[in-house]
């Protein structure tokens, strides 16, 4: 209790103009809490974490740059996770929006703050490593009692801006510790590393960017330049300055006697307003000369050896060419807009989720953006709700030589090993067990798969995508779902709209009986269309297939559609989030497993309901018409305490 009031009665003094001993950017933050943001430091605040809506808005602003910093993420978190720390990447706004720590210490993570979602402004948080880095713009520590609020007094953080190409603040690199060693000394490694990442990852937007325009690297050592270089900027044709990071732009600040604070006034001038050269002198500080030869002179006698980039010749074909499974699934307008995202998103490194009521097709897309990816390796599906608990982990995972009873003596490899360099479809992934959700998470961090028995991981690069008809939002709310494990998994969603509501129904039966078997009638197409098809895709291919078998002349006619085709369907569609409620005490359908009102409970009671009816309580047939496996069907009977008749 003494150290409290110690740490208050110290932040009091810095505020009143005493003198401290700690860090001048820890006595600016303590002051601005004070004056600025009203902050009392006797009135402790708990971490405050983000909505699920909040955090997805900020991840999607942040997208684009989560994407271009995950391999330096990767790579920072593999050099410090055996020492205990959490890594996380704010946004210019203070909220993580990128999490990578151990999950055996999620409660602790989640309580301290250092989680996904976490606000660690410093008008929220007070003095804190990620708010006092946005506030300076600066790599600093705030260790210990550095914090403002004594409740973060027992963390110590580190961590560095990340700058965008046009020299604004746009994110935060950050690395901390639950406890840490007493000494603030201890954090100078951790402070180098930080700041190095995000160097790294400001040139390798930079690069991603203006790979069609002249790069410009530099460095103070020759035997770094080419491979590790400290700065870059990028040119345009004329040799105006187009772009930079952060290191650059205090390059070009020194040589012209400009703030760096004022981007502004750098972008846009010509090179010669900072070096003793011009454009024409670029292609000498190509790597056809020795790194030692390439030195240039700034304007305030800064001596530095460059490296120039040339830009590669931009293809522009008049229209790329839409992939065959991309351009058949449909033409409606829902369905347009759908394509167009996933042509531009196939082609890139993130986990896509596909959401969609059960039959609308989401494995087929996820084979089309395989397809069009230009990924080498293999497509595969991996069904989370029909292979045993018991087995997934080694179906997953695979297995040593006599890892266990029945298992290979040779070993096995696991699914995830076989997408390597290829695409990892986890279907249904909202019904994995939460234990393996673990294991996946680690997976999909750092790149490796321990098959099971076995002691050393195998490097494995695979592209995930997965698939729900569930709402994995209220999956996490329910505990069901790791929320880390949620965003690792849905850096983009591509919903598939329901059959009903799709304006290409016409197009769309007369695909499915392409093969000329038959065509269909007026009447029997008006009776089709209105129906609910709560299997969508998947049970209008049955239905047609049904008819085309009973029809005589080639012609599907009212008369050879199935019972029920000609009549408003019994049950209303589960919507494509669907809301689930369990059945508990007072629910009227718990008193009799036999009685199932479809209007009191989950969207899937009432499909699995309603299948069980239509085929007489036939198990088999009933998950065949759900497009389901017959386990998960028992498993959806008991949980929702549904009877075969």
């Amino acid at each position: 209790m003494s150290n409290a009031r110690d740490h208050i009665t110290e932040i009091e003094q810095v505020v009143n103009g005493s003198g401290s001993g700690r860090d001048p950017l820890v006595i600016d933050s303590w002051r601005r809490c004070v004056t600025e943001h009203q902050l009392d430091p006797y009135r402790n605040r708990e971490a405050f974490i983000l909505s699920e809506r909040e955090l997805r808005s900020h991840r999607e602003q942040s997208e684009e740059l989560i994407a271009i910093a995950r391999s330096g993420l990767e790579s920072l978190y593999s050099q410090v996770a055996g020492h205990e720390y959490v890594l996380l990447l704010g946004d210019a706004a203070g909220v993580a929006v990128e999490f990578l720590g151990d999950p055996h210490f999620d409660r602790r993570l989640r309580k301290a703050g250092l989680y996904l979602g976490a606000d660690w402004s410093e008008a929220r948080a007070g003095t804190c490593a990620i708010g006092a880095c946005i506030a300076s713009g600066q790599a600093l520590t705030i260790h210990q009692t550095d914090h403002f609020d004594l409740t973060h007094t027992p963390l110590s953080c580190t961590a560095a801006p990340i700058y965008d190409t046009q020299g604004q603040f746009a994110a935060v690199l950050d690395i901390s510790l639950l406890a840490s060693p007493i000494a603030k000394a201890s954090q100078n490694l951790a402070l180098h590393l930080v700041a190095a990442t995000a160097r790294r990852i400001e040139l390798a937007n930079l690069m991603a960017r203006t790979r069609h325009e002249w790069v410009l690297r530099f460095s103070r050592s020759p035997d770094f330049l080419d491979v590790d270089p400290e700065a870059a900027i990028s040119l345009d044709g004329s040799g105006r300055i187009i772009g930079m990071t952060h290191g650059g732009a205090e390059i070009l600040a020194r040589a012209a006697g400009l703030d760096w604070r004022r981007p502004d006034l750098i972008v846009g001038r010509s090179l010669e307003d900072f070096f003793e050269m011009n454009v024409d002198d670029l292609a000498d500080l190509t790597r056809e000369r020795p790194t030692r030869d390439r030195m240039i002179v700034a304007h305030d006698g800064d001596r530095l050896f460059a490296h120039a980039i040339e830009p590669r010749r931009a293809r522009r074909p008049s229209a790329p060419p839409v992939p065959n499974a991309l351009g058949a699934l449909g033409r409606d307008p829902a369905i347009d807009a759908l394509r167009a995202k996933a042509l531009k998103l196939a082609r890139t490194a993130l986990p896509i989720l596909i959401q969609g009521e059960t039959g609308t097709g989401k494995e087929f897309l996820a084979r089309a953006l395989h397809e069009a990816s230009g990924r080498a390796g293999a497509f595969v599906a991996v069904n989370c709700a029909a292979i045993p608990e018991s087995l997934i982990e080694a179906e997953l995972f695979g297995h040593a030589p006599g890892a266990f009873t029945g298992a290979s003596a040779r070993g096995r490899k696991g699914l995830v090993e076989e997408a390597d360099g290829g695409t990892l479809f986890l279907d249904e992934i909202g019904d994995m067990p939460l234990t393996l959700q673990a294991r996946l998470l680690r997976v999909l961090a750092e790149g490796e798969v321990t098959p099971v028995g076995a002691s050393q991981p195998k490097r494995v690069s695979p592209r995930v995508l997965s698939a729900s008809h569930r709402a994995l939002p209220d999956l996490v709310r329910e505990g069901k779902l790791r929320e880390d494990l949620y965003y690792r998994l849905a850096a983009a969603t591509l919903t598939l709209p329901p059959l009903r509501a799709r304006e290409d129904f016409d197009w769309l039966a007369g695909q499915l009986l392409a093969n000329g078997a038959a065509r269909i009638s007026p009447e029997a197409l008006h009776r089709l269309r209105a129906h609910r098809w709560p299997g969508n895709l998947r049970e209008l291919g049955n239905v047609l297939a049904v008819a085309a078998a009973f029809c005589d002349d080639g012609v599907i006619r009212p008369a050879d559609l199935p019972e029920g085709m000609d009549r408003p369907a019994a049950l209303p569609a589960p919507p494509i989030e669907p809301q689930g409620v369990d059945p508990g005490a007072d629910d009227p359908c718990a008193a009799d497993p036999g009685m199932v009102d479809p209007g009191m409970v989950d969207p899937d009671a009432r499909e699995l309901s309603a299948a069980l009816a239509a085929t007489g309580g036939n198990v088999a047939a009933a998950a065949r018409r759900l497009g389901i496996d017959r386990t998960t069907a028992h498993r959806r009977m008991r949980r929702f305490g549904i009877g075969r008749h």
